[in-house]
């Protein structure tokens, strides 16, 4: 009741919405921690907003996680299943967040990569703008252009270096259009949702040569938690997506897939993995850098409210792992930074938060009714007052598994379908053991524990 009586009150609450969602971007960021990364157009974006330190996922993947943002639907077995969801076949009578606004009067525009499919749900879109380029990976370089054309498994260099302008890569002409949109929903008048899907870090790691000097390659050091803990569940160490790259080889003497049980990788392939990602965090921080100028420079901000975040996060070595779409801590965790002038403090937030949680905070904040398909719960309490803690725990999953996080626990258990057995669990106390090097879930003493947690799951899947 006091939200809504703020909010009432609330005579310059803004009337347009700027959403920016970067691909496969962890909290590799100097404000949750990683000094190393260059970002400072982010963390000035942080200075202005509340920064979400729980902001997890609802399922480590790019086209289900994308479907459940703009639904505010949770993933279930059933539907937002994989990298390919679509929301207009598996959830087709969904309200999605652009038909709701665009119903209401705004103007709906998704630039880059928004949902997964381009033409998913395309109709509640006044326009639908991608990028497009030489090659079908972004690659700059003749080489890598000619290698592209091969077929993609072990042909495709993972990383690229090239001294080229930022535009001259999707993502800064992604960040151009965006610009050029601020300045014709400005002159219209109009309210707008204007929604950005960046594409990097997502692999391949390609970036101008400017931003892979920021780093110092002898700087670059391997996670610590580099090992896949003992007496884990196997299916937990499973990974595909960069093993089809040139120069990674993740196949036994007989052919079999390796997982992280038992793969390894060459040092300097790693860090020179480790340097890609950062490079790219770096290039596109730069491009979010230059959208927000430009909306301070056309007078918007303070009409606007803006939300950044990731699809997902990415291991870079942890666990001996290079993927998401798995449920460790490093997958699920991703930045969220929202700022709300008029509104919103500044400051952090350690509340927990789910990607569900987006859809209806935006709903309250533009004053607009909530469908009843949202299952998220909204965050304008604690965008007013950070330090309050209105949710203690987030609930993710993948394919066969679910996860529980709380401050305490990451507890995470895999079941058959046919008939909801357990055939595998983890468990992390995530106070003693921050990294996740030791699974607790073979230990008696902690069999209590798992079933109360397990307990919880129940309430928020489908089995």
């Amino acid at each position: 009741m006091l939200v809504g009586l703020q909010l009432a009150a609330q005579e310059d609450t803004p009337k347009n919405v700027l959403f920016i969602i970067v691909d496969d971007l962890r909290t590799a960021l100097p404000t949750y921690g990683n000094s190393q990364v260059v970002a400072p157009n982010i963390t000035a974006l942080s200075r202005r907003a509340v920064q979400f330190n729980n902001s997890f996922v609802n399922i480590p993947t790019c086209g289900a996680s994308r479907a459940s943002i703009l639904t505010g639907i949770r993933p279930t077995r059933d539907y937002y299943k994989n990298y390919k969801t679509r929301i207009d076949d598996d959830y087709p009578d969904a309200i999605t967040l652009s038909e709701l606004l665009q119903s209401n009067g705004y103007t709906t525009i998704s630039n880059g990569k928004v949902s997964h499919h381009r033409d998913d749900k395309e109709e509640t879109w006044d326009e639908v703008w991608r990028p497009n380029s030489v090659s079908t990976k972004d690659y700059l370089l003749p080489e890598n252009i000619a290698a592209n054309k091969l077929p993609h498994e072990n042909n495709h260099p993972p990383v690229e270096k090239a001294a080229v302008s930022d535009d001259m890569y999707k993502d800064g002409k992604i960040a151009n259009k965006t610009i050029e949109d601020l300045k014709k929903l400005k002159q219209s008048g109009k309210p707008f949702f204007l929604a950005t899907g960046f594409l990097k870090p997502h692999l391949p790691f390609n970036a101008p040569t400017k931003y892979w000097e920021y780093y110092n390659r002898d700087d670059i050091k391997l996670p610590v938690n580099n090992k896949f803990p003992e007496k884990t569940f196997e299916q937990a160490g499973r990974w595909y997506e960069l093993v089809k790259y040139k120069g990674i080889r993740a196949e036994g003497e007989t052919g079999q897939r390796l997982s992280a049980v038992d793969f390894t990788m060459d040092t300097a392939m790693a860090k020179e993995l480790i340097h890609g990602y950062y490079a790219c965090v770096s290039y596109v921080d730069a491009q979010i850098g230059k959208v927000l100028q430009a909306l301070d420079d056309l007078g918007l901000s303070e009409d606007t409210m803006v939300i950044f975040t990731s699809d997902h996060g990415f291991s870079l070595m942890e666990h001996n792992r290079w993927s998401k779409h798995n449920l460790f801590k490093v997958e699920n965790h991703v930045p969220l930074m929202i700022r709300v002038p008029g509104l919103s403090a500044v400051g952090a937030s350690n509340s927990f938060v789910e990607h569900i949680d987006l859809y209806p905070t935006i709903c309250d904040v533009l004053g607009i009714e909530k469908p009843q398909q949202l299952e998220g719960r909204s965050l304008v309490e604690n965008l007013i007052t950070p330090a309050l803690i209105t949710k203690s725990n987030t609930y993710s999953r993948y394919t066969n598994g679910d996860l529980y996080v709380s401050d305490k626990y990451f507890y995470s258990e895999w079941k058959y379908r046919e008939n909801g057995n357990i055939i595998g669990r983890m468990l992390f106390d995530i106070e003693e053991d921050p990294l996740q090097m030791k699974n607790l879930s073979h230990l008696e003493a902690f069999k209590a524990v798992m079933d109360s947690l397990s307990n919880n799951l129940k309430q928020k899947t489908i089995f």
